[in-house]
Parts: C-alpha cells; structure tokens; sequence
C-alpha cells in the first residue's frame, strides 16, 4: 500500500472515527483502525462491535492495500502533525507515515481478521438534514437506559405512525416522545429500535449536507449514511414497552414558565439535593414556583420563579438529574409543566410543538 493525502483531511475524520474504538480489548483487533486503499479512496474503519464508523478520504493511491494499525497512537500522532502532507506506506511487518521532516511507524495486523462491518446498505428509509437530526434526536436520545437488563430501554424507537414517524425512549422513570411529519421512503414494515448510542454519534457529525437511514432486514442492521462516513450498528432485538398505557390523558395543573430560569433554579438546588437522593421539591402557585432542596449533612435552599399557572396549586418532587436533562436538551425559551397530583407523572411540552413531551415519574416524599 502506498497512498499520499493532506492530514487536515484525515484530521477532520479521524476524531469521530475514534468514537467506535474498543476501549475493553475482549479482542485485540478492536483496538485498531483498518485502513483500506482501493478504488481510489482511503478508507477508514473502526468498530467495538457495538457500532462501527467507516470513512473515506481523498488520497492519491499509487498502489492499493490494507492493514490494521494501533488505533490511539495513530490518532495521536495524526492529529499532531500539523497541517501537511505525508505518505503512507505498508509493509508486512509495519505501516509509515512520512512528511516534511517526520517519520513515523506503527507496527500492523493482519486486515482479513477486522471484523466487516456492512456488505450492503440495505434500503433507504428516510433523510433528514442535520438541524432536525440535532432537534428530533436531541429531544429523545438522553432518556434511554445507559446500562439495563431490558435490551429495549437502552434504544430508540422509530416507528411509522399514519400521518408521520414516531421517535421515543423510555428507562422506565422517564419518556421522551416526538412526533414528525416525516415520512420514510422505503417500507418500515414494523417499528425498530436502535441503539440509542448510535442515534447520538449524529449529533456529532461536522459536515453539511443530508443524512440518509438505510435498513438491511436480513442483517438486522441499520446504516447511517452522509457524504463519506457511514455508521453501522445492529437493531436491538427485543420489544419495546407499550409506553402509551403510562401517559396521562388530563391534568389539572398547568404552568408556563421559562425554560433557562428554571434550568438555573434546579442546578442551584442540586447542590442542596446531592445527598438526599437528588431530591428537589417543586411547589407551584398561581404566580411562581418554588423549587427547593434539603439534605442534614448540607443545608437547604429555595429558589423562586416566575410562572402562570391555570388551575389547581400543586407538589411534585422530582429527581434532579431528570429535571436538568431535558431542560438542558431543549432550547425554546419557554416550557409548559403539567401534572395530575403528586404520584403522578409530570410532563413537559413546549408551545411550539404539540408533537413533543418529555413525562417523569415523581418521587414520593414525607412532609
């Protein structure tokens, strides 16, 4: 393999790529990128098995290639050199890179044992440009299980509905829920649920342009596809819970405030909060709320803010985490909170889109 390129050009995607490297080593070929030179592209790929990213980059390919190099140092070193260009090229044993007045080697293994990420890419179900990918997936992305037992809650789910597409996630103490106009392209025979942690490699993509969703069924995969980079992952076999029966159909408190202002409030109150569950108490007026926190080891704390209220004054405690999450995930300036009593969950909507809420189950507390 011998391949020339600028390395602004590999800088620019090799960050990313890194997101998919193997920090558990359960195989030591995780740890490592495979760099493909073919068909005149430099190729990129990277995988924990979990998810894999693959990239290509403009390159003069002189003679084609592959082999797998140690993923941190050849990171390291590319994302130091500075703006420049540099030759890569292959051996048995080693793979150099050269520039102006630098030289490098990494020692190599053998590409045929890097796993294959993706044959094809299956049918193409939807596009959407990136500013709704940071709106639909921001909204729902963060309230999936990070680790559970029930496979379901740590994904999303995509499911067609009759009049557009429906992104939801659940941990079972929270629920975000975003209804689109979209429609799919291709057939969406049954919902799907992917990996919440694939959905949120998008919110990182630099590049302008597109973003295509492809589905091959008979792989049970689902690629994400802009420009150069793609991004694989398998679906999460198993059934998602039938969130519809836990979502109030009415309430009798109903408060409009703003947005940051309450973000600031709960932060404040979570200082007060961390040793007492993370337990912050909201008790909302016709004209404010209160948000309040209290632990014996630290102290207690209150902060007042604006709000109009229609119906029923109310309590609901609430864990902090939750309450800044969302509140951190949306950017409208102002939010609604409507709840149904104490034990019941609360949910939060924005005016500007009767398509979205985000419910959390209360905490019970005494007093």
């Amino acid at each position: 393999m011998l391949v020339t390129f600028l390395s602004e050009n590999l800088q620019k995607t090799i960050s990313f790529l890194n997101h998919a490297v193997s920090l558990r080593n359960q195989l030591p070929i995780l740890s490592n990128f495979l760099i493909q030179a073919k068909n005149g592209k430099l190729i990129l790929s990277a995988t924990d098995l979990e998810i894999g990213i693959v990239s290509e980059v403009s390159a003069n390919i002189e003679k084609e290639g592959e082999a797998t190099v140690p993923a941190k140092s050849f990171y390291d070193f590319i994302s130091s050199v500075g703006s420049q260009k540099l030759t890569l090229e292959s051996r048995e044993t080693e793979l150099t890179l050269k520039g102006g007045r630098i030289k490098a080697s990494f020692p190599v293994s053998a590409a045929e044992d890097f796993p294959k990420l993706f044959e094809k890419r299956g049918e193409k179900l939807l596009e959407l440009e990136k500013k709704d990918i940071d709106k639909y997936v921001g909204r729902v992305s963060f309230a999936a299980a990070i680790d559970s037992l029930r496979p379901a809650l740590s994904g999303v789910l995509i499911e067609s509905a009759k009049d557009g597409l429906l992104f939801v996630t659940t941990d079972q103490y929270r629920l975000s829920y975003q209804k689109t106009s979209l429609k799919t392209t291709g057939e969406l025979k049954k919902p799907i649920v992917v990996p919440a942690r694939l959905v949120k490699e998008l919110m990182f993509l630099k590049e302008e342009g597109p973003i295509e969703f492809f589905y091959a069924d008979e792989n049970n995969q689902i690629i994400f596809s802009q420009n150069q980079t793609n991004i694989v992952g398998r679906l999460i076999d198993a059934e998602f819970p039938a969130y519809e029966k836990i979502i109030p159909i009415d309430f009798n408190t109903k408060t409009k405030l703003g947005r940051e202002e309450f973000l600031n409030a709960i932060k404040i109150c979570s200082i007060f909060a961390r040793e007492s569950a993370n337990i912050v108490k909201i008790a909302i007026e016709k004209e404010k709320i209160t948000v309040s926190a209290n632990s014996p080891s630290v102290g207690e704390d209150t902060v007042e803010i604006d709000a109009k209220t229609i119906g029923e004054e109310n309590e609901i405690a609430f864990n902090a985490k939750y309450l800044i999450d969302i509140l951190s995930a949306l950017e409208e300036e102002e939010i609604i909170f409507e709840m149904n009593g104490p034990l019941n969950p609360g949910i939060f909507r924005i005016p500007e889109d009767k398509n979205f809420f985000h419910l959390i189950m209360p905490i019970r507390v005494q007093g």
